[in-house]
């Protein structure tokens, strides 16, 4: 790939993120967002999730000037309510109790800012994640062996043992469950002048 004119910028310190941009083959930095989480009251989790990827990625424009900047952020829905990221081991616990057997919405919101030229590419992808029916022992198991759960919205970290709390997935694209929707990331950096197959 020919050297690109603007750097590219990761506006998360996901380990898991990282890994799946690396996936690009791209060059890119990280640098951690300055943007407060915390949702606002009535707003949509759909919302909640675009509000955080253009805040993340607007936060490090001054920082990085001449930058494709990507933020993401991913909020959970079930009943109308949001879930976020637990805050404590039971309240993880709870969550999971709450969410076994059902099926939740996960929104994956990516937002992609060129701060040389001020242009906006956004958009979100949405999972329909069914939770197998779970009794206490086997969540509390789980979160025993995945303590890296207590950083996933839901405490869901499909990626590792999480995936066998999950009977199915619907998605338009399988990595937005991890965080990152690579397939519209793709579209985004193809109409800035990155061709990742080029």
């Amino acid at each position: 790939m020919a050297p690109h004119p603007l750097s590219i910028v990761l506006a998360s310190t996901s380990p898991y993120r990282q890994e799946m941009l690396t996936r690009l083959n791209l060059p890119f930095v990280t640098a951690a967002p300055n943007c407060d989480e915390t949702p606002l009251e009535h707003e949509s989790a759909l919302a909640t999730a675009q509000r955080l990827a253009r805040g993340k990625a607007q936060s490090l424009a001054s920082e990085y000037p001449q930058a494709l900047i990507i933020g993401c952020d991913q909020v959970a829905l079930l009943d109308g309510q949001q879930i976020g990221k637990p805050r404590s081991l039971e309240h993880a616990v709870q969550m999971l109790q709450w969410m076994s057997g059902r099926t939740v919405i996960f929104h994956s919101a990516l937002a992609l800012y060129n701060s040389g030229s001020g242009r906006w590419q956004e958009s979100v992808a949405s999972s329909h994640v069914t939770f197998r029916q779970l009794s206490e022992a086997q969540i509390r198991y789980y979160l025993e062996h995945e303590p890296d759960a207590l950083h996933c919205a839901g405490s869901a970290k499909s990626e590792g043992l999480g995936g066998a709390l999950l009977a199915k997935v619907e998605a338009d694209d399988p990595n937005a469950l991890i965080g990152l929707p690579l397939f519209q990331l793709v579209d985004m950096l193809s109409k800035e002048g990155v061709d990742i197959l080029a």
